[in-house]
């Protein structure tokens, strides 16, 4: 089965990824790229974006592009560093790029960034792979 149709599968069920407004751009093994708008509803006490939101952002694109070969992958270890603030009306991008492709872990860069190109977070991801298909054979 081809990558889009396995992150197209991911998405139906994918309710978190669905309320954050997240698009597909572009899919390929071990590769992801999707884009959101951020919304006001969004912030934190601080008046910018929550944390959590580039966080999980960069959490699906790091499932889209871990799972795309139809191996349930999970995360083991993930990590971020926040670069610069986010704000309602910002459109994020990100990007998950494979470092490493093993038999039982992979491990993924996901680089997060604004509308004017900015990075505004940098996310690690190391998955474990099951030996599972996601979608059964059957489906293709």
């Amino acid at each position: 089965m081809n990558p889009q149709k396995i992150v197209a599968y991911m998405m139906q069920e994918d309710l978190f990824s669905q309320w954050l407004g997240i698009e597909i751009l572009e899919v390929k093994e071990g590769y992801s790229k999707i884009k959101m708008l951020v919304r006001q509803e969004m912030i934190n006490g601080f008046g910018i974006v929550h944390g959590g939101i580039a966080f999980s952002m960069a959490d699906s694109a790091f499932a889209f592009a871990c799972n795309n070969r139809n191996n349930i992958s999970v995360a083991m270890d993930t990590s971020i560093n926040f670069i610069q603030p986010v704000h309602p009306g910002d459109v994020l991008t990100a990007t998950a790029v494979e470092i490493h492709n093993g038999r039982s872990t992979g491990l993924y860069h996901i680089t997060v960034t604004n509308q004017k190109e900015n990075l505004v977070a940098h996310f690690k991801g190391t998955c474990f792979r099951t030996g599972k298909l996601l979608v059964a054979e059957h489906n293709n």
